[in-house]
């Protein structure tokens, strides 16, 4: 069986062969391997580094992926077979294709763009994430100033309302011990009046007024 390769090129070839009617397997295997040395290496299915498996309805195949300027050794046989010479044929890749290098370069660029396009989404979602945080803190630091302001505001009146009622009463004591001084006697009534069960008790007579008050007088007059 005579195999042929055509369309070659840096990174493709094609290759034909005819319909083999003793294969009886489900596929044929087409086995390519670079820089073949046939001195050194055989024709076991071993030795050849790719295989690529197609029905058998199929003559032809495109094998892609190879190396420019690289000679190769290509074989087509059935599913289960070793191939022999003269099912191989020996083909050397071209040069780089102009178009497959301007693909390569299109599909570099697109991958730079991508990641810089991912890397700088990645910072934006950092950046506002940052901002967000920190208006959310300030927005919480100022409710918390207004809470405490308005708390200072509702005790500043009781603060003040408490040491107005202070001064009252220090000026009310203050009073209170001014009268005591002028008028001990009237003081000492007043005590009586306000508490009516020392009528029972005699009353000591005041030392400046010298003066003894009636009881029964006083306590009439309570009563």
């Amino acid at each position: 069986m005579g195999i042929t390769i055509q369309n070659i090129t840096g990174n493709t070839a094609m290759v034909i062969w005819p319909k083999m009617a003793s294969c009886v397997d489900s596929f044929y295997s087409i086995m390519y391997h670079p820089n073949w040395n046939s001195m050194l290496s055989s024709y076991s299915r071993k030795s050849f580094q790719r295989e690529e498996r197609v029905p058998t309805t199929r003559s032809s195949f495109v094998v892609e992926n190879l190396t420019p300027l690289t000679t190769y050794i290509m074989c087509v046989t059935c599913q289960s077979a070793n191939p022999s010479s003269d099912q191989c044929r020996v083909f050397n890749t071209l040069e780089r294709d102009p178009a497959s290098a301007s693909n390569t370069k299109k599909e570099l660029a697109l991958g730079i763009w991508l990641t810089s396009s991912v890397l700088l989404l990645t910072i934006a979602a950092v950046l506002l994430y940052g901002c967000l945080h920190l208006l959310c803190r300030r927005r919480h630091q100022r409710s918390q100033e207004r809470n405490r302001t308005s708390k200072q505001e509702h005790e500043e009146p009781w603060t003040k309302s408490a040491a107005h009622a202070s001064d009252e009463l220090s000026r009310q004591s203050q009073h209170t011990q001014d009268a005591e001084e002028k008028h001990p006697g009237g003081i000492q009534l007043a005590t009586i009046i306000e508490n009516p069960s020392v009528c029972n008790e005699p009353i000591v007579p005041s030392s400046k007024s010298q003066e003894q008050v009636p009881v029964t007088g006083q306590c009439s007059a309570i009563k």
